[in-house]
Formats: C-alpha cells, structure tokens, sequence
C-alpha cells in the first residue's frame, strides 16, 4: 500500500510545494513559516478596520492574507513574478487586495490609490533601510511602519548619536519618526533559515508640528557629513561637496559659525550631532 503524501498545513510551506517555488537568495527571500509571528506583527501595527497597509515584498503571502482580514484595503509589491500564483492563492478570496508586481523601488508609490496608512513588511534584507526611508520620504500619507528588517539594518534606523551605529539612516529616520525595535526575530520563523538576525522595527511618524522638513538640502548634508565619519564635519563636508547633487561648498569660515551658533565645537564629527542638531545647523547655514 503506497502511502499517502502528507501536505503541509503552514501556507507558505503549502504554497511552495504546491508551487514548485524555490527561495531567491538574490532576492533575499526568507519566507515567514511560523504563523504565530503574524499576531506580533498584527499587534505592533495596531491594525484598525479602516488603515490601508502597504506590504513590500508579498512573497508567498501568508502575511498578506493576514492583514487583508484587518484592514480597509492591502497594497502587495512584489519584484518575483514566479510568486504570482502563490499570492493570487494566498489574496484572491479578498475584494480589498491589489497585488502590484513591480520594483518596490522603481515603482511610483504615490500612484497607489487608496493611499496607505500603515506599511507592514517582512522585507528583503537587500532593500530594507532603503525601502523603509523611501516610504518615509515619498509616502506622507504613512503614519506607521512595522517591518522585519536584519537586526543591522534596525539597530541602525534606532541608533543614538555617538555609537557606531548610528549614522545618515538614523538622523533621516528619527527626524521624520520615533523608532524603536520592538522585538527580536527568532531565526526559526523564516524558510531558509538566514544567516543573519532580524528584528521587528516600528516607526511613527512624528506630529506635522513636530517633525522635521526632509528637504533635499538636508539629507545632502547629513549624507555628507558622514560621508568621512572618521573626519570632522567640517572637514567631511568639504570633501564631500558637490552643489549640482550634493552640499553646497561651505566656507570653513561659514561652517564653524554656524556650529558655533548652534552650541558646537568646530571639531566635532558628525556622530555627535543628534537628528536636531542636523536640522538647526541647516538652517544656520541658510542664506
């Protein structure tokens, strides 16, 4: 008597039997295969009837049929086409999906209609900081952001001024939104198993009254000045300037009195500068 194939009961190990998917390390594909996360996520996000979530990178959308039962309407980018079935399984019973097969990072957010509220995303570990300050920045609609990311990647989003994570990620992020990690991601809850840790990261959106202006002038000059973090400010920011695409070429004169008016040494790096200290020296240096 031949005996009888056992299918797997978790959705993604279902789908990818089913399938036939196999896991793209070059996309850094690690799909979510312990159900139980998918209540911690849920609640982190604090998902209400009427949010509209954006999620990058659908995969083999055990996520996406999670938070499609929570919310008004959910928004799936993904690059992998050969997921499409997986998905189309995994959403097609829910009116208030759009599945969007595209390039989270080509594609062009501010299309989506309705706007999201919330992003919510198990995401690659290639595009994670990236993907999330892109939402930040292009996105004013979002307010919320709950994502695993690799726990580089949220140390650094959260990093206080002066440790070695801290660098041009934190200040943009931290100006727009609190962050914080909210928990460690076990190893365990992902197929493959990654060689990597990761972690559940939340960001909220600081109040219009409070946040800072994410101009173009600013994140060229915080990217600048860590562009050489060994060397002072000051002196990073001259070497880094570039009016066409980066800071404009400040004087050395211009720059220390703009520190100065700011409560700060001319020799300080730019590890030392809090997400503030960046804002008010931008417009010390304002014409």
């Amino acid at each position: 008597m031949r005996a009888v194939e056992r299918v797997p009961q978790q959705p993604s190990l279902r789908r990818m039997r089913r399938f036939d998917v196999r896991p793209d390390r070059d996309l850094g594909q690690n799909f979510l295969i312990d159900s139980n996360i998918l209540g911690v996520i849920e609640r982190a996000a604090e998902l209400a009837a009427e949010d509209v979530v954006l999620e990058i990178g659908g995969g083999l959308g055990v996520l996406s049929e999670h938070l499609a039962e929570r919310c008004a309407h959910l928004h799936v980018v993904e690059v992998d086409t050969r997921l499409a079935d997986a998905l189309r399984d995994a959403t097609e019973r829910f009116a208030n999906v759009t599945l969007h097969f595209q390039d989270a990072m080509r594609a062009d957010l501010q299309l989506l209609r309705p706007a999201p509220t919330k992003v919510v995303a198990n995401l690659p570990y290639g595009i994670a900081a990236s993907a999330l300050l892109r939402t930040i920045e292009e996105l004013a609609s979002v307010h919320c952001w709950v994502a695993m990311v690799q726990r580089e990647v949220g140390q650094r989003l959260a990093a206080a001024p002066g440790s070695s994570e801290y660098g041009a990620p934190s200040v943009i992020a931290q100006l727009a939104c609190e962050v914080r990690i909210a928990r460690a991601i076990p190893r365990s809850v992902f197929h493959p198993v990654p060689n990597v840790d990761s972690v559940l990261v939340h960001m909220r959106r600081r109040p219009a009254d409070a946040g800072a202006p994410l101009s173009p002038e600013l994140r060229a000059l915080v990217a600048a000045g860590f562009a050489h973090r060994r060397k002072t400010l000051v002196r990073s920011l001259a070497l880094s300037a570039d009016p066409p695409a980066g800071p404009p070429a400040y004087s050395r004169e211009q720059l220390h009195d703009a520190l100065e008016r700011i409560g700060k040494p001319a020799d300080i790096r730019a590890e030392r500068l809090s997400p503030e200290d960046f804002l008010a020296l931008e417009r010390a240096l304002a014409p």
